[in-house]
C-alpha cells in the first residue's frame, strides 16, 4: 500500500498490512510478487484437488467385504504413480520458476549510482549515507530511508547484535542481516510515495516493533533532503532552548548524538535532524511534540524491554527539552 506523505497524528500503526504484499512498486519486487501468486495458486490448486479425492473416496460406494479378509482395490498403484509424476512435474517447474525469479532480481539492470548502509539494531535502524564524495552530504539518520525515483539503490546490510531482516515488500524481498557479516540487495521505486518496512526475523520482544520507512522522491526533492540532512544542528539561543540543550547534553548524550554539539552517543539514532522525520521509536508512533515527550518519559511502557529508559522529567524540564528538540528539524 502507498502511503501518502504527509503525517497523520494517531499512534504509527500500519494500515490494512496486508496490502504491502499484494501490490509492487519496483522492478525488485515485481518478479517476487509474481512468484508468490503463482506459488499461492498452485497451493490452493492442489488443495481442491486433495479436497476433491478425499470427498470422492469418503462417498464412493463399496462391495461389501468379508470380515478378516483383505481388500486389493484393482488399480490402486497406478493413482500412486500419476499423482507422483504429476507432483514431481509441478516442483520440478516451481523450481525452475523460483531459481529464474532469484536471478532476475540479483543485480538491476544499471549500476547503482547511491549507496546506503543500514545497521539493525535492538529495535531500531541506523541508516548511514557515506557515498557521497563530499563530506558535508555524508550523515547518519534513523529508521527512514530517503531515495530518489526510478533509481537502483545498493543496501549494505549490517547487524550491531542479533539476526534480523530488511524488508520493504513493495520494492524488494528480505535480506537477512547477520552479525560479523555485510549482506547486500537492492531496492527502486517506479513513483513517489512512502514505502513501509519490517524487520521480518524475529529478534526479540520488540520485533513487531522494528519498522522503518522508505521515502521515494524525485531527484531534486532528494537532493535537497539530502543537502539539508548533512547540516549540523542549528545554534540554540533562546533561553528555554540553551536549557534544554543542556539538559539533553547530562541525560540524553551518553547514547545519541547531535552533529555541532558535543552529544556523541553511538548507540541511539543519530537526533540532528529528528523534527523532519515522519515517525519515531522505529515506526511505532508519529513524530509530533505530544508522542515525543511521553516517548521520552514512558519507552518502557510503550515499548518494553527497548534500550530506551524511562526519563523522569520536572514540568520545567520538559518544557526546555521539548523547546530544544523542537529546533532539531
Amino acid at each position: 500500500m502507498l502511503l501518502p506523505l504527509a503525517p497523520t497524528s494517531a499512534r504509527a500503526d500500519p494500515i490494512a498490512p496486508l496490502n504491502y504484499f499484494l501490490h509492487a512498486a519496483g522492478p525488485a519486487a515485481n518478479p517476487t510478487m509474481r512468484l508468490g501468486w503463482a506459488m499461492t495458486a498452485v497451493a490452493v490448486l492442489v488443495t481442491l484437488i486433495v479436497a476433491g479425492l478425499l470427498l470422492g473416496a469418503i462417498t464412493r460406494k463399496r462391495p461389501a467385504v468379508q470380515a478378516g479378509s483383505l481388500h486389493a482395490e484393482p488399480g490402486g498403484m497406478r493413482w500412486i504413480y500419476i499423482g507422483t509424476g504429476i507432483s514431481s512435474v509441478v516442483l520440478l517447474a516451481m523450481l525452475v520458476y523460483i531459481l529464474v525469479t532469484l536471478e532476475s532480481v540479483a543485480s538491476p539492470t544499471t549500476h547503482p549510482q547511491l549507496t546506503i548502509t543500514v545497521t539493525a539494531y535492538d529495535w531500531w535502524w541506523k541508516v548511514d549515507y557515506a557515498d557521497d564524495p563530499n563530506p558535508a552530504r555524508n550523515f547518519s539518520t534513523a529508521n527512514e530511508i530517503h531515495i530518489p525515483v526510478g533509481e537502483p539503490i545498493k543496501v549494505r546490510l549490517k547487524s550491531a547484535d542479533v539476526v534480523h531482516a530488511f524488508w520493504v515488500p513493495q520494492l524488494a524481498g528480505k535480506t537477512q542481516t547477520i552479525p560479523g557479516q555485510t549482506n547486500e540487495q537492492w531496492i527502486q521505486a517506479d513513483r513517489a510515495g512512502v514505502y513501509r518496512g519490517q524487520c521480518s526475523q524475529f529478534c526479540g520482544a520488540q520485533h513487531a516493533h522494528m519498522a522503518f520507512e522508505v521515502v521515494a522522491q524525485n531527484t531534486a526533492d532528494f537532493n535537497a533532503w539530502r543537502d539539508a540532512q548533512g547540516q549540523t544542528a542549528a545554534l540554540a539561543v533562546d533561553t528555554a532552548v540553551v536549557a534544554g540543550r543542556h539538559l539533553f547534553a547530562e541525560r540524553c548524550a551518553g547514547c545519541h548524538s547531535i552533529r555541532g554539539t558535543d552529544a556523541q552517543g553511538m548507540q541511539a539514532p543519530d537526533l540532528t535532524h529528528l523534527g523532519s522525520r515522519r515517525t519515531i521509536a522505529a515506526g511505532t508512533l508519529t513524530n509530533t511534540p505530544e508522542h515525543l515527550l511521553d516517548w521520552i518519559e514512558h519507552a518502557q511502557q510503550i515499548k518494553p524491554e527497548a534500550l530506551m529508559p524511562d526519563i523522569a522529567l520536572s514540568s520545567a524540564d520538559a518544557a526546555a527539552l521539548s523547546a530544544y528538540l523542537a529546533t532539531l528539524h
